[in-house]
């Protein structure tokens, strides 16, 4: 059976069917998504790589339908999660990191807008169809943040007063750190 998430229709039709996708898929499965997690990885060293960081799994649901009784307006309402690794930009090693999105947005071409409904958020359509894998991977994409640290600020060892001890360890910013704490 064909996975729906790779199907390509109009958005019209995605929402007169009012189809709603329930999403388990592997993170490799989101080849873009997949690629933008091994170019932040790409930093540690071999034996510091997660080995299984392709199998983490995306899950989640889109829902198509309209927001208007007229059926002109057409929207996908999606919550996606995962959780995938990353390198934090503190202390430069591998962690894991949850990204959660819920969207409601509105699917309409190019610079078209929908009257009375410009508080929400458009999905602009370069084509005549779309991809619900699309949805999901950019979803994902924009939820990375720029720079990636620790969620549980304990497990960073950047900030561990083990890491003050190590002399031998190469840390950005030491000479700064050292020179805001005898300026104290």
């Amino acid at each position: 059976m064909a996975n729906p998430l790779r199907d390509r229709r109009t958005a019209a039709e995605w929402a007169a069917g009012g189809q709603v996708i329930d999403i388990a898929e592997k993170l490799s499965f989101f080849e873009r998504l997949a690629s933008v997690v091994a170019e932040d990885l790409a930093a540690l060293e071999p034996a510091k790589m997660p080995s299984r960081w392709r199998n983490s799994l995306v899950t989640g649901s889109l829902g198509f339908g309209f927001l208007d009784e007229r059926q002109r307006v057409p929207v996908v309402r999606c919550s996606v999660a995962v959780t995938v690794d990353a390198v934090c930009q503190r202390c430069l090693e591998a962690f894991r990191l949850p990204l959660d999105v819920e969207a409601e947005l509105l699917l309409l071409a190019m610079e078209e807008t929908a009257a009375g409904y410009e508080d929400h958020e458009v999905w602009e359509l370069e084509e005549n169809t779309l991809r619900p894998q699309d949805i999901v991977e950019e979803l994902l994409i924009m939820a990375l943040p720029f720079s990636a640290m620790h969620v549980d600020l304990t497990a960073c060892k950047a900030l561990s007063a083990e890491a003050d001890e190590q002399e031998d360890r190469t840390k950005p910013f030491a000479a700064l750190r050292a020179q805001m704490n005898q300026d104290q």
